[in-house]
């Protein structure tokens, strides 16, 4: 079960929306290096239309760990589906979360605040002024309204959608909730709710969130009255006592209250599970409203993708764009894409002509689909991942002892012995830092191994002769990135690139034979 966004707060002085820390699993989705190489922060970047910081670390924490489960991702489709075609229980769902947008700030100032003292003013997000009766009452009013809201929504056919409402709900039958709605006693047993509440001893001290406590105002004025009336004879203008007590009245009461009453409190809250759970049910609905927003704003189609129940993996995309670099992009060049039976595909071409942006293309739409999001392309079918790797070439430490070629080989075998059947894998280039002769035969190895497992492979590579023993052996297939006029296209066709346009590429730099040539002449 993924952490809540509250326990990944939980040691950090104010909440962030990125806090979703990258722990490699052998169960998760993505390891660390395809995390980086896929640029997960920027596809965020991308998608992010949440409201709320819930929901913003929500849809972090979904990219950082994207689900394997074909169930509950078809559960997530049919609640945005449901919500696109039901107006009246889409707009109760955005009056929620826009209510959330100032509420929420009021619960971390109460969690995450610090205390700046009775006689100093907040300067910073993170400080609470005077004794935190004002930010307690807020942040407990933010819970109760949510609840509230919550039970007048409209139902919902989803199940996906029904679980976050339940969850919501739920919260008013909590310890925590109860809490909120007070009174809280405080005794010897701690701290107590009026449910928990039993008999009339130990006599415990009620909290009410004010300073001005009236009966404790009406006991000090009558222990006075009484005090004056013996001593006020005896002490003329006794009367000016009273002032100088009631100042130090407020620094008395008021720290009583935040010490023994609001801290205690707001550590409760913070470690609730129940709570947590409802701030993730928040944090949830309002990542599905941002999901639609991507999709609305995006500036080209975008489908959710139909997802496939397959023994191995397959995609299928009909002119898929590239998430981060097509957005508000209206000249990007889409892509058709269909991987079944094949299982392995290997990409050819001259660089700068889109095969690595193609291919992060590919698994970005893939990552996006196994969050439930829209993905941008006109048509979309695919099966879930278990693993989704790419791998790309990474400049080897001078002290590891195994140069590029070893590296590079660790990194690959690491990878072949996590994939299964159902996991992308895309590798760019294989083999390198060592002869051709050794490149060919260890990158044929390697993909015939692959290709022996059975996961979707994509090989990035300039090696045109590897891709005709590929194609030959009847394994793969040869795509290459098409140039017309010697500039790319950007599109993806059937065929092999022969052509490496290291001239043109060195031209363009301003680094090539001719080059050198000059500036070796103009230098005598």
């Amino acid at each position: 079960m993924k952490e809540t966004i509250l326990q990944m707060w939980a040691n950090l002085p104010w909440p962030e929306v990125k806090a979703s820390p990258f722990i490699s699993k052998e169960n998760g989705v993505l390891d660390e290096s395809a995390f980086n190489v896929i640029e997960v922060d920027k596809l965020f970047d991308a998608v992010n239309h949440a409201s709320t910081t819930l929901g913003q670390a929500i849809l972090y924490r979904s990219l950082s760990h994207p689900s394997a489960d074909l169930q509950t991702l078809k559960d997530k489709q049919q609640a945005l589906e449901e919500l696109r075609n039901n107006p009246e229980l889409k707009q109760a769902v955005e009056h929620i979360v826009e209510t959330a947008i100032a509420g929420e700030k009021s619960l971390y100032l109460l969690f995450f605040g610090k205390f700046v003292g009775s006689f100093t003013s907040a300067r910073n997000i993170d400080e609470i002024e005077g004794y935190g009766y004002l930010q307690y009452k807020r942040a407990v009013a933010f819970m109760l309204n949510l609840v509230a809201q919550t039970k007048a929504l409209p139902s919902a056919q989803s199940v996906y959608l029904n679980e976050l409402f339940d969850t919501l709900k739920s919260f008013a039958h909590t310890r925590p909730y109860a809490l909120m709605e007070g009174p809280v006693y405080f005794s010897e047993k701690g701290i107590q709710t009026k449910q928990e509440r039993v008999g009339l001893f130990p006599f415990p001290v009620i909290f009410k969130p004010r300073i001005f406590k009236p009966l404790l105002l009406a006991l000090i004025f009558v222990v006075f009255c009484v005090l004056l009336y013996f001593v006020a004879s005896v002490i003329p203008g006794s009367m000016a006592f009273l002032f100088p007590f009631l100042l130090i009245y407020f620094p008395i009461v008021g720290g009583y209250d935040r010490d023994n009453c609001i801290i205690p409190l707001r550590k409760e809250f913070k470690n609730s599970p129940e709570l947590a759970k409802t701030l993730d049910a928040l944090g949830q609905l309002d990542e599905l409203l941002a999901f639609m927003k991507f999709a609305d704003n995006f500036g080209h189609a975008t489908v959710l993708p139909t997802l496939l129940d397959a023994d191995h993996h397959r995609i299928n995309l009909v002119d898929a764009k590239n998430p981060i670099l097509a957005k508000q992009n209206s000249a990007y060049v889409g892509n058709d894409f269909s991987l079944e039976d094949e299982k392995l595909v290997l990409v050819t071409g001259p660089n700068s002509g889109g095969k690595t942006a193609f291919c992060k293309t590919l698994t970005q739409v893939q990552l996006l689909a196994q969050i439930g999001c829209y993905v941008p392309a006109k048509a979309a079918a695919l099966t879930v991942a278990d693993k989704i790797f790419y791998q790309s070439p990474e400049i080897s430490h001078l002290n590891d002892g195994e140069g590029r070629f070893g590296t590079e080989l660790k990194r690959t075998k690491a990878i072949f012995l996590a994939t299964t059947a159902k996991s992308l894998v895309v590798l760019d280039e294989l083999s390198e830092g060592t002869t051709f002769e050794e490149r060919m035969e260890s990158s044929s190895n390697v993909l015939n191994g692959f290709y022996r497992k059975g996961n979707s492979t994509i090989l990035i590579t300039h090696n045109h002769q590897l891709v005709d023993d590929i194609v030959k052996a009847g394994i793969g297939l040869a795509k290459q990135v098409e140039f017309a006029n010697e500039a790319p296209t950007f599109k993806l066709i059937p065929g092999i690139s022969r052509v490496s346009h290291a001239d043109r590429v060195a031209k363009k730099i301003g680094f090539s034979k001719e080059d050198i040539d000059n500036y070796l002449n103009e230098s005598k």
